[in-house]
């Protein structure tokens, strides 16, 4: 790729095409997802979101936001201070997320029942904590579905003593389809630009999400989703159906 072609317009581009693929490409695994997350839902359960680094953006398309789902709840390393009673300063390793027992006790600490659905995002699916808390979720008897990257995690060996990514734990796995590296234009030089997986994560949470919805529908339920708090009654209503999940799901202000 030339200087010339490394540009806003052809990043638009080539992820407007990305974008395209994946929806048209993972419409029997996007419909698989729906029905684990349909499902929890109408069982009375909660989607569980994992991720770390800036997979954490997809984490929070998912949980608590206007439009999603009541029953979402966020997981994530800062629960060690937040719930976990552990030093601020523990937040300052940004090797933390590579230590062993770290997802097992975000797993407690989150203390989710059987009917609870995990969804862990991670673009490379080899980090040792995301492969740990997908251990510990398949352990005790949750579905699981997993966001991530083929690309990159088969091009990748495993970092979990295990031997085991991902990818390999997962009842369903969506791809974001972002390239080994996530960033999507490369420089003449060496190297690349614009990561991917944000814009690809975003879309394949939403289109579960929309096709979860359409499945309750279908089925005479109504699905229980957030208003934005931003409109008149919005975070009153929000509240009164958080009520039926209370101390299960968790809301702060970040």
């Amino acid at each position: 790729m030339s200087a010339e072609s490394v540009s806003a317009k052809t990043f638009a581009r080539e992820s407007l095409a990305v974008l395209q693929h994946i929806t048209e490409s993972s419409r029997d695994t996007v419909s698989r997802a729906a029905e684990l997350i349909a499902d929890c839902v109408r069982t009375d359960g909660v989607i569980q979101a994992f991720g770390t680094g800036h997979s954490q953006a997809m984490v929070l398309e998912l949980a608590g936001r206007a439009g999603g789902l009541v029953p979402t709840n966020r997981l994530s390393i800062a629960d060690l201070v937040l719930y976990g009673g552990d030093a601020p300063s523990v937040l300052d390793d940004p090797l933390l997320e590579r230590q062993a027992g770290i997802a097992e006790r975000l797993y407690d600490l989150a203390a989710p029942r059987p009917e609870d659905l995990f969804v862990i995002i991670s673009n490379s699916g080899v980090n040792k904590v995301i492969v740990e808390m997908a251990l510990r979720v398949k352990e005790r008897g949750h579905r699981l579905l997993a966001i991530t990257s083929l690309a990159h995690t088969r091009a990748v060996p495993a970092g979990h003593p295990s031997g085991k990514k991902l990818v390999d734990l997962a009842d369903v796995v969506l791809d974001n389809a972002a390239p080994r590296g996530d960033a999507l234009l490369e420089l003449p030089a060496g190297g690349a630009v614009c990561a991917l997986s944000t814009l690809t994560g975003a879309m394949l949470v939403q289109l579960s999400v929309a096709e979860a919805a359409a499945q309750l529908l279908a089925s005479g339920e109504r699905p229980p989703v957030y208003v934005s708090a931003n409109v008149p009654g919005g975070f009153e209503g929000n509240l009164e159906l958080e009520k039926r999940y209370e101390g299960r799901i968790r809301r702060t202000a970040s």
